[in-house]
């Protein structure tokens, strides 16, 4: 009997779409296998309130196939909402694709771009390590000249790696996964943040106590000082919620 997957439903987080579902991973294996070409957008705080000026990342996130609750202020949203759902880590349903090589087989690649110089293939060796299955067709950092771009884009047309991780950041590797789809239009595209640097050892994760009580955020922040300013988002998000909540 062919297994029924359940379509993920969309809530609305201040105008950003969310998709509720209780395991992410299952629904996009399927994708994955079949080639159908989807993009994962990894919602948080920080990223909600940049869309208030950046509309262009607004409608990317709009059109996006999949977009996870990877904060813990979309967390808390979504429960004033009276929809109870786990925060879904970017990092953690990454590597949940990247296991599933296991079960997909060699016939499907994955490419790494993003990242300083070393990060990405440092990355890939680890991951080769963790899953000898895993078929990494390639690896790019992030810090690229006009005509390295271009045979980036060459060698993913020549490629066609069904998987594609980008880790440029926020809003960058959004724009930058928006405007290059149609090189692989049968691949699942996924910005991922800094998780090449946690894979390859660069930077480590929060504790899980922290992350457990909604703290990763805090974490990050001793991690990288210079984040405080974009940090500040993270209050006006609670504000808005807030107001939002009374008035609606």
């Amino acid at each position: 009997m062919q297994e029924i997957v359940v379509e993920p439903q969309p809530f609305s987080v201040l105008g950003l779409p969310v998709h509720l579902l209780d395991d992410y991973g299952k629904w996009l294996r399927p994708r994955l296998h079949q080639g159908i070409g989807t993009h994962i957008v990894t919602l948080n705080a920080e990223m909600t309130m940049l869309c208030e000026h950046h509309h262009t990342l607004a409608n990317i996130i709009r059109q996006a196939e999949l977009v996870i609750p990877d904060g813990a202020g979309i967390v808390l949203y979504l429960l004033l909402r009276g929809q109870k759902i786990r925060r879904c880590p970017g990092i953690e349903l990454a590597e949940k694709l990247l296991q599933s090589s296991r079960q997909l087989g060699a016939s499907w690649s994955v490419f790494f771009y993003g990242g300083a110089q070393g990060v990405a293939q440092r990355a890939a060796e680890v991951w080769q390590q963790r899953v000898p299955a895993i078929n990494i067709a390639g690896t790019q950092h992030g810090y690229i000249c006009p005509d390295e771009e271009e045979q980036l884009q060459q060698t993913l047309v020549k490629l066609q790696p069904r998987l594609i991780l980008v880790g440029l950041g926020v809003p960058r590797q959004e724009l930058w996964i928006a405007q290059h789809r149609s090189l692989c239009p049968q691949s699942t595209w996924m910005g991922i943040g800094g998780s090449f640097d946690v894979w390859a050892g660069v930077k480590t994760r929060a504790p899980a106590w922290l992350a457990d009580n909604h703290l990763e955020w805090l974490y990050r922040l001793y991690q990288e000082p210079w984040r405080w300013r974009r940090m500040l988002a993270l209050p006006k998000f609670a504000g808005k919620v807030l107001v939002n909540r009374l008035t609606q």
